[in-house]
């Protein structure tokens, strides 16, 4: 690392600092997030490599603390892999409600800061702090609060990339993990970037960068030397436009301060495939309770409900109907997907995986709400938004409809089982 990179650990720093002169953008991204706050209630695991994820078969890592990745572990790998690299590492399950609510103070953290905050996930964001250097300091200097902030209210850490892009702070904050910041001034960009492999650049998926292997481009550095139309005629116009500027550090993209939902969804991977129709419907129910729930956390309603059904071969259809007013109750959900499974004609078809997804998103309050002939006018809905307080309160789980009390299959209602994902789009 040169001299113009400096990363910052926790304690007293050698040398000079950066220059952060020009660098108003951070990438600020927690440590081991889900790990980090299952450790909150379980001190006496700090240390111990610790995976967070189901327990089924077919689950897969949701995070991995940074002991259990010197074997090799990493999200979105399968859990049985996760335990033969490193048997003793300690699953935890999935939790929900910790997650959100340590994240919204994290955010409240970051807003306090500056209200030009893009949100990325739970874990991560992009911040433009040009306008609050007047009032906190230099770039470097408010990244340094942030992380001193994030450890004192949370009892968590995270990394900051300072760079004048967000592309550049991204990649600076990967570098500087677990618990660092580094900055990366403008006249050292090139540096920074021209030993990394092409894979650290956004778009270089597998096939891309086997392409660019077999044009004996392995570096940045390597890639930014070739003549764009060269990049263009090898992996089309787009794509190689966009490559040839990454690999000159050039990303123009703003903060977005938020960028709304298209769609709110959840799917489950089943254990074991299933056949039973009376099973699958109550895992509609399961999700259309979990999406209900993000919706009304966010605001929102939806015109469109659609089911996605992966068959035991991998092959997957989805069905979609468009309503005629937006919803946001899980009942009008689970009813609509039900109908979407049952017109899909594969009853008694195993299935893999199922989801459910709400799209055509817009507030909630805006929406028009007519009472069906059978409800009274303190209904579902108000069921509904009593169910969310008590899990606020309680957690997921505390309250649920009967159906899922007693599921047939023996599974705890409460988790799932398999392995469950939960998106906003």
């Amino acid at each position: 690392m040169s001299r113009k990179q400096q990363l910052h650990r926790p304690g007293p720093q050698p040398g000079p600092p950066a220059d952060d002169t020009g660098c108003a953008i951070l990438h600020v991204d927690m440590d081991a997030f889900f790990v980090s706050v299952e450790l909150l209630e379980r001190p006496e695991l700090r240390g111990r490599p610790v995976v967070v994820g189901g327990a089924g078969p077919r689950s897969v890592v949701s995070a991995a603390s940074y002991e259990a990745r010197r074997f090799g572990v990493h999200s979105a790998m399968p859990m049985s892999r996760a335990l033969r690299l490193c048997p003793q590492a300690v699953v935890l399950p999935v939790g929900g409600a910790d997650y959100a609510r340590v994240s919204a103070a994290v955010f409240e953290i970051f807003r306090s800061v500056t209200p030009l905050v893009e949100p990325l996930s739970l874990d991560e964001a992009f911040l433009d702090v040009a306008g609050a250097v007047r009032r906190l300091g230099r770039p470097a200097e408010i990244a340094r609060q942030i992380r001193e902030q994030v450890r004192a209210q949370q009892g968590i850490t995270c990394s900051v990339g300072v760079a004048g892009t967000k592309f550049v702070a991204k990649l600076a904050s990967t570098r500087c993990k677990p618990d660092g910041l580094l900055v990366v001034p403008a006249d050292g960009v090139v540096g920074f970037l021209y030993p990394l492999p092409v894979a650290s650049l956004w778009g270089v998926g597998e096939r891309t960068e086997q392409t660019l292997a077999r044009l004996g481009l392995r570096t940045v550095g390597q890639l930014a030397q070739v003549p764009p139309a060269t990049l263009r005629r090898e992996l089309g116009n787009a794509a190689g436009a966009h490559l040839h500027e990454l690999a000159w550090g050039r990303d123009p993209r703003p903060v977005v301060p938020h960028t709304p939902d298209k769609s709110i969804g959840a799917e489950e991977t089943f254990d074991t495939d299933v056949d039973d129709p009376e099973v699958i419907r109550r895992e509609l129910l399961r999700l259309s309770e979990r999406v209900g729930a993000r919706l009304r956390r966010s605001g929102n309603a939806g015109r469109t409900v659609s089911v996605k059904l992966r068959m035991a071969n991998f092959k997957t259809i989805t069905r979609a109907r468009t309503l005629r007013e937006p919803t946001d109750l899980a009942r009008v959900i689970y009813i609509t997907a039900c109908e979407l499974y049952e017109g899909a004609g594969l009853d008694r078809v195993r299935l893999r995986l199922v989801g459910v997804r709400v799209e055509n998103l817009g507030p909630a309050d805006e929406a028009p709400r007519q009472l069906a002939l059978d409800e009274p006018e303190n209904g579902w809905r108000e069921a509904e938004r009593a169910m969310d307080q008590v899990a606020d309160r309680f957690g997921r789980g505390a309250v649920r409809p009967a159906a899922l009390m007693r599921p047939a299959d023996g599974r705890d209602a409460g988790d799932g089982g398999g392995a469950t994902r939960e998106r906003g789009r």
